[in-house]
């Protein structure tokens, strides 16, 4: 499911200075680095050794937001000779700057993984490395893992390889410019095949009944003093973007479980009858339509994220049906559960490690694979935390916390006013039938509820807006009290 951006205009984004300060203070946060840390960065950069293998004559292009600097990935897409295609996909070499041990490498381990705020990012590195020689920017020669997968012509990986080599990005595109090209006709041949490689697949994907959400992001303005709250959908170009990465980490997966050590995202299906029945309940309420016999995959893949019923849906019931998890091995010893169930097979992080600690591991795991070599000793030792390490991350915390402080700064002048809406949730497992979860229609905002009687799942209410206060400090931003 890719991840919801969320854009705020820089009014908003003055308003909410102190809430966005505050939230980073509460989550500690800081984007700036220790004096040790950026002078290990400064000495990275000059002893960084370029890989022997060169393919600067690949003309890679990256498709990023057009202020991303950070660059984890670039592509070049071709047709085989033979029917099919060849994709090339280089990742960031952060292990060529970031040794084991050192400053970088401490930091990384703290930050885990980089967070996005409405009005900045605190990377997991140094902007020094992460925006500089570390990123596959254009027209510089850096090192990186490139990826070359081979496709048949309806888009079933027949090969997959990676090596260290020393690239040169050609272009630096955004998600708008390509889409334009591209419905345009005017993209030239290995920027167009990402929509006809991109489409193939998402049939595969269905096929093998995978799931993929391009959740709308959230376009947040001040007006006359008021804060407003849209939605945007996502580009197409961007779920064809995600499923070259989707690609490559089910190829590493494989490549790691065929050498018999690795570490993979793993994803079960909640067993638990009552917590299915739950879910099917919640979908009923919002009004959608789960027919028996359809699976949880078929489901999700024909909602409209656009919809503020289908996204609560997506927020808050597959939260509940779906469980992810880390899952490391060596020597052959492979864990009971491999599977991944949104994506219906094995799969790992691998495509981001500028932005994600994990990537860095995995990418040179598969590079030991794929050259019949053993895995560092560093990447070993590291194997068993790596679990508890990326469950410190705070990413997920970030994104939630942005949210709910936005959804409270478009309400806040709405205290006292009485709401319609429906509850989706309720803490009656936990002992507190009286609280709970409620969606309004419109605003499409999620908020706590609280009754003076046993909430009804379910049940359509309605409630008095009793707080909405970006600034504060507890956990429920936004509350509601039901009214008789």
């Amino acid at each position: 499911m890719r991840r919801r951006h969320m854009h705020m205009s820089r009014e908003a984004q003055d308003a909410l200075r102190t809430a966005l300060q505050r939230l980073r203070a509460e989550l500690k946060a800081t984007a700036e680095f220790p004096a040790h840390v950026l002078e290990a960065a400064e000495a990275a950069k000059n002893a960084v050794r370029l890989p022997d293998k060169d393919a600067t004559h690949v003309p890679l292009f990256t498709i990023d937001p057009p202020t991303s600097k950070d660059l984890d990935q670039a592509m070049y897409l071709e047709r085989r000779s033979g029917g099919g295609y060849r994709v090339h996909y280089a990742i960031a070499d952060v292990a060529a700057f970031v040794r084991p041990g050192s400053p970088l490498d401490d930091e990384a381990h703290d930050r885990i993984e980089t967070l996005y705020f409405p009005d900045l990012k605190v990377p997991l590195h140094p902007p020094s490395l992460s925006e500089g020689p570390a990123s596959l920017l254009p027209d510089q020669v850096v090192p990186a893992l490139l990826w070359q997968h081979d496709l048949d012509a309806d888009g079933n990986v027949t090969a997959s390889t990676v090596s260290r080599a020393r690239v040169r990005s050609r272009a630096k595109l955004d998600y708008h410019g390509v889409q334009q090209d591209i419905d345009a006709g005017t993209a030239e041949e290995p920027v167009a095949l990402l929509r006809e490689i991109g489409k193939l697949r998402e049939a595969v994907e269905a096929a093998r009944g995978g799931v993929s959400v391009n959740l709308p992001d959230q376009e947040v303005t001040l007006k006359d003093g008021s804060f407003q709250l849209s939605h945007a959908a996502a580009l197409p170009v961007e779920g064809w973007n995600e499923q070259i990465s989707l690609m490559t980490g089910m190829a590493a997966a494989e490549i790691m479980l065929d050498s018999g050590t690795g570490i993979l995202r793993t994803q079960k299906e909640q067993d638990d009858q009552d917590v299915i029945r739950r879910v099917r309940a919640i979908a009923r309420l919002l009004g959608i339509t789960w027919k028996p016999g359809v699976s949880y995959a078929a489901l999700v893949n024909s909602l409209d994220p656009a919809d503020p019923k289908h996204m609560a849906f997506l927020s808050e019931a597959v939260a509940m049906l779906l469980k992810a998890e880390y899952a490391t091995f060596r020597d052959h010893h492979l864990p009971k559960y491999t599977l991944h169930a949104s994506i219906a097979a094995p799969y790992t992080y691998c495509t981001a490690p500028l932005r994600r600690l994990v990537d860095r591991y995995t990418g040179e795991l598969c590079v030991a694979a794929c050259a019949g070599q053993a895995p560092p000793k560093w990447v070993l030792d590291a194997l068993s935390c790596l679990p508890c390490d990326m469950a410190r991350g705070k990413g997920k915390l970030a994104d939630r916390r942005a949210v709910d402080l936005v959804e409270a700064a478009v309400l806040k002048d709405r205290v006292g006013e009485i709401f319609g809406g429906t509850v989706i949730d309720t803490d009656a497992e936990d002992g507190e039938p009286k609280k709970g979860t409620l969606h309004l229609a419109e605003p499409a905002v999620i908020g706590r509820i609280t009754s003076g009687a046993e909430l009804d799942l379910g049940a359509s209410v309605r409630a008095e807006l009793t707080r909405a206060d970006p600034l504060f400090s507890g956990r429920h931003k936004i509350l509601f009290n039901t009214v008789v």
